[in-house]
C-alpha cells in the first residue's frame, strides 16, 4: 500500500462512519468494523419501508466479500450486533434476504 503522511490541507480518503458509542460496545472488533460497513451500505442503497425507516438488503455472502470474512464469522459477528441492540433483523419468506434495519445508538450511550 502506497501511503504519505497528512498535513492540514490534506484531503481524507474515502472512509466509513462508526459512532464513537461503538468503541465501548462488548462486541467483537469485526462486529464493529461491520457496523461500519452496514452504515454506508444504508446511507448509499437504503430503502425505506413503508414507515420511512430505512432497511438494507445484504445477503450474508457479501457481507463476507466486502469485509473479506467467511461467512460463518459474519453470521457470528451480525447475531453479536442484533444482540447488542444495534441492528434488527426482519426475515421475510423463504429463499428471501432479511431486511436489516440498522440501529444508531443515542448520544448520551457515548458518555455511559
Amino acid at each position: 500500500m502506497n501511503c504519505e503522511f497528512m498535513i492540514a490541507s490534506t484531503p481524507l480518503p474515502p472512509y466509513m462512519p462508526l459512532p464513537k458509542a461503538m468503541l465501548r460496545l462488548p462486541v467483537s472488533n469485526t462486529a464493529k468494523v461491520m457496523y461500519a460497513r452496514l452504515l454506508e451500505e444504508i446511507l448509499t442503497r437504503g430503502t425505506e419501508d413503508s414507515n420511512g425507516i430505512l432497511f438494507i438488503r445484504f445477503p450474508v455472502m457479501e457481507i463476507a466479500a466486502a469485509l473479506s470474512r467467511s461467512p460463518q464469522t459474519c453470521k457470528r459477528s451480525l447475531n453479536e450486533l442484533e444482540q447488542a441492540g444495534m441492528i434488527m433483523r426482519v426475515r421475510q419468506g423463504i429463499g428471501e434476504v432479511s431486511h436489516m434495519y440498522i440501529l444508531l445508538p443515542k448520544e448520551d450511550a457515548a458518555h455511559e
